[in-house]
């Protein structure tokens, strides 16, 4: 058993680590507002085409389109890059645009060196397109009837070149619900939206990839998906290849405009997570001190207060210890760090209908979230491949970040031209 001075610097920092993202949690829950329902209806409709990337999706993509084509007080179309698919999607896909002429197939040409699929399939769907509103959207999601109007609205009130929404996360198996949940809390726990809103700095580029809506004009000058040619991540990365050339960006709650089913078993989940963390908590830079926030923050306080209790009524029979004031502080304060880590997972899960049981475990989700991102940061180190839907991606986290930001100034290749 540790010291009890041992143990009451831990509970302070415990503490600490928890209060900062439980209080920035509780003001962006504030600013981090649905899209407005709709308006009266305007004589002239938003246009908007929806671009989707589809590799074998055959499971997903008839359920994405129906919704897609399903949305009212809109003007749009639709185009599904089949990105080198071996199933029936680029089948479905031709059905579909046999019944509603709003629906076009487009083939991806071979993936050039240097890009991910789904950026690259992106890049193409946009040189497709007719309309000046831009929609990525990915093909597991299903929309709400209303959820592209309401969108618009969102990006036209904003004055931002990119808003994007987190859609309701379906959650079946139990590692989906241990960490899915997690997105929010990560998001509203360490971003701060009113400052993000204010600054055009890339480092407060967030968006999830799912559901990006851009403006031609600054997806143009940003220089659209080519700038993030080689991220897996374009959730962190479009975002600050757009505040790299002064566009502002935005998040809007999409809980009731969109749901997706992201991964369907737990391998997926992990390797999925583990593919994004490259770019995200697994850099050099970034992956010591996100291990310590974590581990101080969200699970230190839980733990400390279970073992400081056992040890401590098993070798005194109670917590009246020899120095049983200090004793009862240590208690006191891991209670407290308890419930403020434990706080904002359990007001997510009600507000964004998120699973209890990934809320009760929220120690063990974290533990597990670190795992996953430890892993990514040594197969960084060794040269491993990240290998997502059938493609080996090379494992370097620090040059994806770099791009995203450096690039979009840079770029003058064609996807500048779309």
């Amino acid at each position: 058993m540790i010291s009890t001075g041992i143990a009451l610097a831990l509970a302070v920092v415990a503490v600490l680590l928890a209060a900062l993202p439980a209080a920035l949690f509780a003001a962006n829950l504030r600013q981090y507002r649905a899209a407005p329902r709709l308006a009266a209806c305007s004589e002239a409709y938003p246009r908007v085409s929806v671009i989707i990337p589809a590799r074998n999706e055959e499971q997903s993509l008839p359920t994405a389109l129906e919704g897609v084509l399903a949305n009212r007080a809109i003007e749009l179309e639709v185009i599904v890059v089949d990105d080198h698919s071996s199933d029936q999607t680029a089948a479905i896909v031709r059905e579909f645009a046999v019944a509603d002429r709003r629906v076009r197939l487009v083939a991806a040409p071979p993936l050039p060196q240097g890009w991910c699929g789904k950026q690259h399939a992106c890049a193409v769907g946009a040189a497709a397109a007719r309309f000046e509103r831009l929609l990525f959207v990915d093909a597991d999601v299903r929309l709400a009837g209303d959820a592209l109007a309401r969108m618009c609205q969102v990006l036209d009130q904003s004055g931002a070149g990119l808003v994007s929404g987190f859609p309701w996360q379906e959650t079946v198996t139990w590692l989906e619900r241990l960490l899915l949940p997690l997105m929010h809390f990560l998001l509203l726990g360490f971003l701060p939206i009113g400052r993000m809103r204010a600054s055009r700095h890339p480092m407060y580029g967030a968006a999830c990839g799912q559901l990006i809506l851009v403006t031609r004009s600054a997806y143009a000058a940003a220089g659209g998906h080519a700038a993030v040619r080689a991220s897996l991540h374009d959730g962190l990365t479009l975002p600050r290849a757009f505040r790299a050339v002064g566009w502002g960006t935005d998040l809007f709650d999409a809980t009731d405009l969109a749901t997706c089913r992201m991964y369907r078993n737990a391998g997926e989940v992990w390797r999925g997570l583990g593919k994004n963390a490259r770019e995200g908590m697994a850099t050099r830079a970034a992956i010591v001190p996100w291990t310590i926030v974590l581990l101080g923050g969200q699970v230190a306080g839980p733990v400390l207060l279970v073992t400081w209790v056992a040890a401590t009524v098993v070798r005194h029979g109670s917590l009246s210890a020899d120095d049983g004031a200090v004793s009862l502080l240590v208690v006191a304060l891991s209670i407290v760090a308890t419930a403020l880590a434990y706080w904002p997972r359990f007001w997510a899960a009600a507000r964004f209908r998120q699973s209890w049981l990934g809320a009760a475990l929220h120690p063990l989700s974290v533990l597990a979230l670190l795992i996953i991102q430890c892993q990514a940061f040594l197969r960084g180190l060794w040269g491993g491949a990240a290998v997502w839907k059938g493609r080996a991606y090379p494992s370097d986290p620090d040059l994806a970040p770099r791009r995203a930001s450096q690039s979009a100034i840079a770029a003058t290749e064609p996807a500048s031209r779309l």
